[in-house]
């Protein structure tokens, strides 16, 4: 008998669709079909290949409600974000569109040779093994430089989300890519060890959680091949004593809201100087208060369920274990099911879980510090390194802090989030390596110096 994935709705709890785990003969035919595909497209000019990801947007664009649909049926993401998602990926494939070919041309270096450049040749085929909170825009900010670059993709996707993850299958056959370019496989963890050791793989990456992030290093690192991880965050939100909290407020809220609070780059430590502390804590918690929860396929939906109910019950662990330790409860607190009202705990200090882990939810931990030195100090208290936002209109000041955090991104009055043409990843326990921008598309290609003489 066949294993089986089977996916249910969140909101309803209703199953959606049952599918078979691939077998392992069928494994090793879309590893074949991979390395043969690869054969072929890493000899397309690059022209073709951005033609074909115009294909790829056009049907974004033509299919944004469908797939958004999807996403939200599988893991809960209010319409409203699925459909944001989905543009976004759209906006990507335009960006590589536009540049993919001055990043991969061919690098002329002046030396004592007739001729030195460098090339960017691809590696082959790259397997990513991706999460459920962004299930479009994790796969794509990984497929679209990767196959762009003339390799072939693999995806093993969340459990979750399979559905999204054989409708990414379909689209980009769709889009005229050759079959085999981009592959799904359907396996359980015990069979990612045999794909990894695959001499068809050439690299992984993975978006996940710092322990499966060491756990798929540690397979590469025995088969000699490169990863990039892109793990967990803690990120702090640093609101400073000048913030202007009438034009940022909201963006704050949603720093921590967005997707119910699942996302690796949300404000998870909001740490408040004391001068503005009570006044933040009024505005914030009237936003929070404000939110609309309820049905995620309904377009003024805000927060809704979490992906899965187990996901729920660990974050309401992290925030009783914090309680215990003299955390409290300003408002919310609440759950039924995959549902977690969304909460803010005040008191909170080094050493309690919400201060410390990730939370992966919609739970906003407050921190009072004295002044900005304390502020800082306490938002480099991480083990993580993803990303710090600050709060400030003193900007000039802030010119002179940011080689002293340590994290892959400092945003100014701004929520930390990817943008295609700046280069994403982390530092510390949230992973190494870079995805998007120049850095994105070269991280998967050889980079081959060629020198020659007369």
């Amino acid at each position: 008998m066949k294993k089986q994935i089977t996916t249910k709705n969140p909101y309803t709890g209703k199953t959606l669709e049952t599918y078979d785990y691939h077998t392992k003969k069928e494994i090793e035919t879309i590893l074949e079909l991979s390395q043969s595909t690869f054969n072929s497209w890493s000899q397309t000019e690059i022209p073709e290949r951005t033609k074909l990801l115009k294909n790829v947007a056009n049907l974004l664009e033509t299919n944004t409600l469908e797939y958004a649909q999807l996403m939200t049926a599988e893991m809960g993401k209010p319409i409203s974000q699925s459909i944001a998602e989905i543009k976004k990926c759209a906006t990507l494939c335009d960006f590589y569109i536009t540049n993919a070919d001055k990043f991969l041309s061919d690098q002329i270096i002046e030396t004592e040779a007739h001729e030195s450049f460098i090339s960017y040749d691809p590696l082959g085929t790259i397997l990513s093994i991706m999460p459920w909170n962004y299930p479009f825009w994790q796969v794509f900010r990984f497929a679209v430089p990767t196959l762009t670059a003339g390799n072939v993709g693999l995806l093993k996707h969340a459990s979750n989300t399979t559905g999204t993850a054989l409708a990414m299958e379909k689209l980009f056959i769709d889009a005229g890519y050759p079959k085999g370019c981009f592959q799904t496989i359907l396996v359980n963890h015990d069979d990612i060890e045999t794909v990894i050791a695959h001499d068809t793989v050439k690299a992984v990456t993975l978006t996940g959680s710092e322990k499966a992030g060491k756990s798929i290093a540690v397979l590469a690192a025995k088969n000699l091949k490169k990863t990039v991880l892109e793990l967990g965050g803690n990120n702090a939100c640093v609101v400073l004593d000048d913030a202007n909290l009438d034009k940022y407020i909201d963006t704050m809220v949603s720093a921590r809201m967005q997707n119910n609070g699942q996302s690796c780059i949300a404000a998870k430590r909001f740490i408040v100087t004391e001068k503005i502390y009570d006044t933040f804590l009024e505005q914030f918690t009237d936003k929070v208060k404000a939110l609309k929860i309820g049905d995620p396929e309904q377009k003024d939906t805000h927060t809704s369920v979490m992906a899965r109910e187990d996901l729920a019950e660990e974050l309401e662990n992290q925030v009783t274990k914090s309680l215990e330790k003299g955390a409290k409860v300003h408002y919310g607190n609440t759950r039924k099911g995959a549902a977690y009202q969304p909460t803010i705990i005040t008191e909170v200090t080094p050493n309690m879980p919400i201060f410390d882990e990730e939370t992966f939810g919609p739970v906003a931990a407050i921190i009072k510090a004295k002044d900005k030195k304390e502020a800082l100090d306490l938002a480099k208290n991480s083990r993580f390194g993803l990303g710090t936002m600050i709060f400030t209109e003193d900007i000039k000041s802030i010119y002179h802090n940011i080689s002293d955090i340590p994290d892959g991104a400092l945003f100014i009055n701004e929520m930390v989030k990817s943008d295609p043409r700046l280069p994403f990843g982390g530092t510390k326990a949230s992973g190494y390596g870079r995805e998007l921008s120049k850095e994105g598309i070269l991280e998967f290609v050889n980079i081959k110096t060629v020198y020659i003489n007369k």
